[in-house]
């Protein structure tokens, strides 16, 4: 399988059944990762009984945004009979304006599986037909390209023009070998027929906020992981520099009870178990810098940031993002405004906002290991004297990555709208935090990867009588595997992408 900007493509034979109200961004992982999906039958009755409300409106000819009216500022323009059929299909082809290389397939892939899973609860008033239509393309293996440029985070629009372009066969469409072909030739080689999009499901297909929701999903998965990942490497650098346990006890800490630090205290007393460290007298110093001391609080505010991120993310894989929508227990259609997304937008810059601390915090911890007068070892933990700069120099690269996770993490510009005229005034801009949490992780994995090279060489210096913790002696295996004691000066670049490869894989993982 072809790989992607921001991880390898990984086949799955596990299937996943969608209805509309408990998607996971588990389960989005896995059906980025090429997993099958099955469609819940009562969730599509909904589908259909809420097609009949739109069916009725159409009929009667009342009133409905994008439906029997024009879309935007066409709001006050009543549809003509005789263009019913065509608005859709000028829906789509209207929005379809991305510009930029394609969206990594895995991260498409999620978008329109969240795409289906919405479609589900009935809000958009689109046959059953559709979310079938999607999701045989999933399972072919088949996703639509979509351009990285082309949303503000008021619904996906543009995004949702190349999904729909890709739909009814005039776009095009990636193949799990990473091949781009023409969506219908594509869809003709696996036995589908393009989409014919009825009233109401052009405006499906391309306002939603979902493919923005769904990269969401596995950045969050991303982060989650780099989170595990610092602990271990922090826990990995309090062994090597020997420090005073006492910040980690829950008694101190409860004395603040910061939301998030138990978790992260338990995390790293987990990872600690067993070491000397718990008995009196083996710590070196009484207080140790804050990049040690202060780990419970810098790692508990990321955890905490996690979860609320989380929450705003389960609305929106679990939520409608539909104007209008389908009050199926009332039989009305209502204009509404949940195609805006600032929870995700504010949430996901709070988060990356906390992993700058947290990635701070590391570099100065890696610093403190490097020189002398706080580590008690050779300055750069060098083996060889004048004549080797040892680890030194890597400092480049720490204060490198911390730099530009900082400048990625940087929220985007909020200001009033310009669009449709004046009527769309407000922009949320959510995809671009969602863009950025992919290679802030991997710069993160890579930090991780050089803390657990620095920690295992001071371990190393250190001559330890007893072993360290015991839950840290295979991380400080899988380390020496990679990179081995620097005892004269080499490169490391190379062991360090391997480390943060094996780290991306699980390695660090508790």
């Amino acid at each position: 399988m072809a790989s992607d900007t921001f991880g390898n493509w990984r086949m799955t034979a596990q299937t996943i059944t969608l209805n509309g109200h408990n998607l996971t961004p588990a389960d989005l992982l896995v059906i980025a990762n090429g997993a099958k999906i099955n469609l819940a039958p009562d969730a599509l009755a909904t589908m259909a009984a809420a097609r009949n409300v739109i069916e009725h409106a159409i009929e009667t000819r009342l009133p409905v945004y994008g439906v029997t009216t024009g879309l935007g500022p066409r709001v006050t323009q009543t549809m003509p009979d005789d263009a019913m059929d065509t608005f859709s299909i000028n829906t789509i082809r209207g929005r379809a304006h991305g510009v930029g290389d394609p969206l990594p397939q895995k991260n498409v892939r999620a978008g329109v599986a969240v795409r289906i899973n919405t479609l589900l609860l009935g809000a958009a008033g689109a046959r059953p037909e559709l979310a079938d239509h999607l999701c045989e393309c999933l399972n072919a293996q088949l996703t639509p390209v979509i351009p990285t440029s082309g949303t503000i985070g008021v619904a996906d629009l543009c995004w949702g023009g190349a999904l729909g372009m890709a739909m009814i066969g005039e776009g095009q469409m990636q193949t799990s070998d990473g091949s781009i072909e023409n969506a219908a030739q594509a869809m003709a080689a696996a036995g589908i027929t393009p989409f014919k999009p009825q009233p109401r499901e052009g405006l499906a297909l391309v306002s939603h906020s979902t493919i923005t929701a769904g990269m969401a999903a596995l950045g969050w998965q991303e982060l989650k992981h780099c989170y595990e990942a610092s602990q271990t490497s922090a826990a990995l650098s309090m062994e090597a520099f020997r420090a005073n346990l006492s910040p980690l006890d829950q008694r101190v800490l409860a004395l603040r009870p910061q939301p998030g630090q138990l978790d992260a205290a338990k995390g790293l007393r987990d990872r600690l178990e067993g070491s000397e460290l718990f008995v009196a007298g083996e710590a070196r110093r009484l207080q140790d810098p804050l990049s040690i001391r202060n780990i419970a609080q810098v790692h508990g505010s990321v955890h905490a940031m996690l979860n609320v991120s989380l929450e705003a993310l389960m609305c929106e894989i679990n939520g409608a993002s539909d104007n209008p929508a389908v009050i199926l227990e009332s039989n009305e259609i209502l204009s509404n405004g949940g195609y805006l997304p600032p929870h995700i937008s504010v949430t996901l810059n709070a988060t990356a906002q906390a992993f700058v601390h947290l990635a701070a915090l590391q570099t100065s911890r890696i610093s403190k290991q490097l020189f002398e007068r706080f580590s008690g070892l050779s300055n750069g933990l060098s083996y060889a004297g004048a004549e080797g700069a040892g680890l030194g120099p890597v400092m480049k690269t720490v204060e490198a990555l911390f730099a530009e996770i900082s400048h990625l993490a940087t929220p985007p510009p909020i200001y009033p709208g310009i669009s449709a005229d004046g009527l769309e005034d407000v922009v949320t801009h959510a995809a671009i935090p969602t863009k950025n949490l992919f290679p802030i992780a991997k710069r993160l994995r890579q930090l991780s990867a050089i803390e657990a090279i620095v920690a295992a060489q001071a371990i190393d210096l250190r001559k330890l009588t007893k072993p360290i913790a015991r839950t840290l002696i295979p991380i400080h295996a899988k380390v020496r595997s990679v990179s081995a004691p620097l005892e004269s000066d080499r490169a490391l670049g190379a062991e360090i992408e391997q480390l943060a490869s094996l780290i991306e894989h699980g390695a660090f993982s508790q």
